[in-house]
């Protein structure tokens, strides 16, 4: 028998992979070219060509054992510094490599600083909608995770209900913005006022309480939006990044998290955090792709393109009468059910041939989530059966 924890995490399995894999099944019998999936955040878009070049070059030029061997748990020092430096030119911060501790994608991160900070029955906070994976994240050190309910009007975190949420338990508070499942960015306003609350709550706690800023999307940004960088404003913060999104390397599984020397013990912090990526059975990031992302510390995917999806299926949507927020990052959809139980919504959708994921995954039922990382053709071949399903509920009229 497996354990009894398991056992619930099993039955809460995510239902974004559930709904990814009906949809390999439906392509199957249907014809991929007549299955419209937007279920899962695969990004569509090549990785750049200087990833190719650099993964090859490294192969040629640099020695076997500096590419495939073991390294420092935390990763390669120089790969290591020059994210940092690059950190620096663009935030204006003062980070060295002993900041930067390369993790395996931005889950690993998050999970390395989870073990380093929980005690059993601490909590973490969470805005919703969230990323559902938090929930098993957080369970898997014995943590409680506390959702704040989502403001349905503007989607940026709900700051008075976080201060009813804190306690004297609350070991750490989860952001990420650009947001998954909305693509909303938290403002620069919202940023600094959470770190007041956080700031007063932390004072009349006697608390460190850390806000762990998960940011796989920073680089998904478009219409000029600027996405706050958080140790700026608060000084108790740790950044999680992966370059599945931003470079288009999901598989690959590179990521690092950020540990600032001005953070509440941040010696014991990296430390420990050192340690917890080697027990959790990680032992290093990826030796190879660390030295890739070295090379391509710059480089950048073609957000245009994930542009020209948002833009035709946010107005197909908007002319077949949904409601949904215009995303200002990432490359999801956040859409209104025409109905208050979002999973039948979702069911109905399936006899279109369109899989959307019911937003109670994000902890935010009544709407479903749409990945618009697909290609152009599924958006526009998409368009007249969503009005179709729009019609079977009266919209658009």
């Amino acid at each position: 028998m497996i354990s009894k924890k398991m056992e619930a995490m099993v039955q809460g399995s995510s239902a974004i992979r559930a709904m990814f894999e009906e949809g390999k099944k439906m392509a199957e019998k249907y014809g991929a070219e007549n299955v419209y999936d937007f279920s899962l955040g695969n990004p569509n878009v090549p990785a750049p060509a200087q990833v190719k070049e650099a993964a090859v070059a490294i192969l040629n030029e640099e020695d076997s054992l500096m590419v495939h061997g073991y390294m420092s748990n935390s990763g390669y020092e120089d790969v290591r510094a020059i994210i940092a430096n690059s950190l620096n030119r663009r935030f204006g911060t003062a980070f060295g490599e002993e900041n930067i501790l390369m993790t395996v994608g931005a889950a690993g991160g998050l999970n390395v600083i989870l073990k380093t900070l929980l005690n059993p029955g601490d909590e973490v906070i969470a805005f919703a909608p969230y990323f559902g994976e938090y929930r098993s994240y957080v369970s898997n050190y014995d943590g409680v995770l506390v959702e704040v309910p989502a403001d349905t009007q503007t989607f940026q975190p709900n700051l008075k209900m976080l201060g009813q949420k804190i306690t004297e338990k609350t070991k750490a508070v989860i952001v990420n913005s650009p947001n998954n499942p909305t693509g909303v960015v938290y403002s620069e306003e919202t940023i600094r006022q959470l770190a007041q609350v956080l700031e007063e709550k932390q004072s009349v706690f006697g608390t460190s309480i850390y806000l762990i800023s998960d940011e796989p999307y920073r680089e998904l940004v478009y219409d000029g939006a600027q996405v706050p960088w958080l140790t700026n404003y608060y000084k108790n913060t740790i950044v999680g990044y992966s370059y599945s999104k931003s470079l288009s390397l999901p598989g690959e599984r590179i990521g690092y998290l950020v540990i600032p020397s001005e953070a509440d013990d941040s010696a014991l912090i990296i430390g420990a955090a050192n340690v917890a990526n080697r027990i959790l059975g990680y032992v290093n990031a990826p030796s190879l792709f660390q030295r890739v992302v070295a090379r391509c510390v710059d480089a950048k995917t073609d957000v245009a393109y994930y542009d020209r999806n948002r833009e035709t299926l946010y107005s197909g949507l908007q002319k077949a009468g949904f409601s949904c927020i215009k995303p200002e990052g990432a490359f999801y959809l956040f859409v209104k059910s025409p109905v208050e139980d979002e999973k039948t919504f979702c069911e109905a959708a399936k006899k279109y041939h369109l899989l959307l994921v019911p937003g109670s995954s994000f902890a935010c039922p009544g709407f479903v989530r749409l990945a618009y990382c697909v290609s152009y053709e599924t958006i526009v071949n998409s368009l007249p059966k969503f009005m179709e399903l729009a019609a079977e509920y009266g919209l658009g009229k």
